[in-house]
Parts: C-alpha cells; structure tokens; sequence
C-alpha cells in the first residue's frame, strides 16, 4: 500500500516517514495489514534537515496543498492511507488569513475528495490542535465533550476540517480520525511563527548554550506532549478498528500540564546529569503571543483516545532525554 504524508517536510513528517517505514505495515483498505510499498512525501518546500534520517524509497512531492490537481495526482491509487499534517501555523494564519483559508480549509477539503474518489474507505489520520478550543466559557482542562469555539484562525481552521473529517466518514466516503494535538515538543531547529513555539524554545535554546526568550508568564500553565508519543498516537489511530469510535471521529490526546517554571526545574535536573551548561530563560513578554496562549487551554483529558490504546505521555524527563539522545548526542 501506499502511504502519503502532507506535511512531510516538517519535523513531524519526518519522524512519522521514519517510524512507518521501520513499523514496514499498516491496515489498508481491505481491513487487513498490509506492506508499506511507499511512502510519498508531500510538501511545499524540502530541506536537508527534512531529509535527514530517511532511509529506504521515499517519494518527495514538491506540491502546493491548495492546488486541487496536485493533491489529487498525489492520491492516486485505491490502496492507500493518508496522514493529514500539512497546514500554516497558528502565527501565520492570524496574519494571512487568505493564505489560511486556501492551505488550511481549501488543501484540506481537496484531500478528502481526492479521496473520496478512491474506491473503498481509505484511512485517514488528521493533526487537529487543541486550538479548536476558546472563548469565554472554555474550561481550563477540555475533553472531547467540550464545545469547540476557536478563538484563532488557526484553530478555526482545525475545528472545521475536524467537522468535515466526521461528516465524510458518516457517508462512508472514507474512514477518517482526527488526532487533536496539545504543542509538541522539542522540535529541533530554530523558532518558527507559531504562537507555541516559545514552548519548545524553553527547552531547546537553553540545551544548544544559548538564551531562550520567554514571551509568556512563568506560571502560565500550557499542555505539552513529546513528539515521540504523538508519532505514536498518529500510528494507533490510524490503527484502531472503526467500531465503537462513535459519531465523533476526533481524539485530544492526553498530556502533561506543564507550566515554563516546572519547564526549567526539570531541564536543570536532566542538564546537571548530563554535563550540560544551560543557557537562560529571559522573560520577554510579547502581549500579542500572550494575547493568543491565554486563550487556550491549559490541560486535555485524553479518556477517549487512552480507550482506544493511545499511549499515557512519558514524563517530561524523558520527553527531555530523548530530545538530547535524538538531536544532541552522537
């Protein structure tokens, strides 16, 4: 079977391409596993860095997710699973609102029709955000029972693309999952445009020496989860039996509610251990960032997706350790 990633050019596509090409299958069409015959890449714009690790054939699709034709070139055979990254930025999307809707809305309804087109109920795996959420009345822990009213673009986007993702796969025009995801952390690399970038910076700056600013409050609490347990999460959901999933096709995935002062605590015990002489965290309050990160919440319950095997988060030390072994160490 084939498998094609939107989003394979950043960090998480990467690390997905790598885990399903080790992993060799996954269920197809047919309900049963099948192998991996490719692994289709599709994104704006590759990098070395976006490359690197990727062993066996991978195909690399320099496409624009908003051209209609490309995607639908890119989901070209019956036997296929998609998994759904692609998307502008929570920063970006506030300032380029046109641009959002035409990657995020418009790529992302070109997808499901691309696959709608395809005989059978192809699986697909959606990263949703917990920026779904908002608002006045939103509680400060949200389960997949809270209301969603997006209080960004960005999130907006998501909420909508979520709904879409339930409505096909009731019409059985495809068997879709949307994997609602707290911020992921420690990307590698430099700080993008994400209003959530502040919180991989925390840990990240500080371990490669340098000082990291931090835009927000030291007490502002924030859900995280370690980009090794969403690979996994992506995997199980689109691995779990369609049976008993429900109307609502939709998962928050659980997480650790984590505030940058418990952060820094955490890195120093897991620096001192290891030789590492820490660069330091500098407030630098940027009201817009804080504006935005103010109005998420602060923590997810994840009964649902635990329910369907989803894997509990691994400690924050170990989200740490396995940062500094992946993209420090060797």
């Amino acid at each position: 079977m084939k498998i094609l990633i939107t989003g394979g050019g950043g960090f998480l596509g990467n690390r997905l391409a790598r885990a399903l090409r080790e992993r060799g299958r996954l269920i197809g069409p047919s309900g049963e596993a099948e192998p991996i015959d490719e692994i289709a890449l599709f994104d704006a714009h590759f990098s070395e860095a976006s490359q690197q690790g990727l062993v066996g054939d991978h195909t690399l699709l320099s496409r624009d997710i908003g051209d209609r034709d490309a995607v639908f070139d890119a989901v070209d055979c019956d036997d296929i699973a998609v998994f759904h990254l692609a998307s502008m930025v929570s920063g970006e999307c506030e300032v380029r609102f046109d641009d959002a809707l035409r990657v995020n809305l418009d790529g992302g309804r070109h997808l499901l029709e691309a696959l709608r087109a395809r005989a059978g109920r192809p699986r697909i795996v959606f990263a949703s955000s917990v920026a779904c959420f908002g608002g006045e009345a939103m509680d400060n822990v949200v389960s997949d029972r809270t209301k969603r009213t997006p209080q960004t673009t960005y999130g907006m986007t998501k909420t909508i693309l979520e709904l879409l993702i339930n409505d096909y796969s009731r019409k059985g025009f495809l068997d879709g999952r949307s994997a609602r995801l707290p911020t992921v952390v420690i990307r590698p690399g430099r700080p993008n445009t994400a209003a959530s970038s502040w919180a991989s910076g925390m840990f990240r700056e500080p371990l490669s020496g340098e000082p990291c600013e931090l835009p927000v409050s030291r007490d502002q609490a924030h859900p995280l989860l370690g980009y090794r347990d969403v690979i996994d999460s992506f995997i199980v959901l689109h691995e779990a039996s369609a049976e008993g999933m429900g109307s609502d096709r939709a998962f928050g995935l659980p997480s650790h509610r984590v505030t940058p002062a418990e952060a820094r605590r955490v890195l120093e015990e897991v620096a001192a251990e290891r030789g590492i002489a820490l660069g330091p965290l500098v407030d630098a309050p940027d009201e817009r960032i804080r504006g935005i990160v103010s109005g998420w919440p602060t923590a997810t319950d994840g009964a649902r997706a635990r329910n369907i095997g989803v894997p509990e988060p691994k400690p924050l030390r170990r989200v740490i350790e396995e940062y500094c072994e992946d993209y420090l160490e060797g």
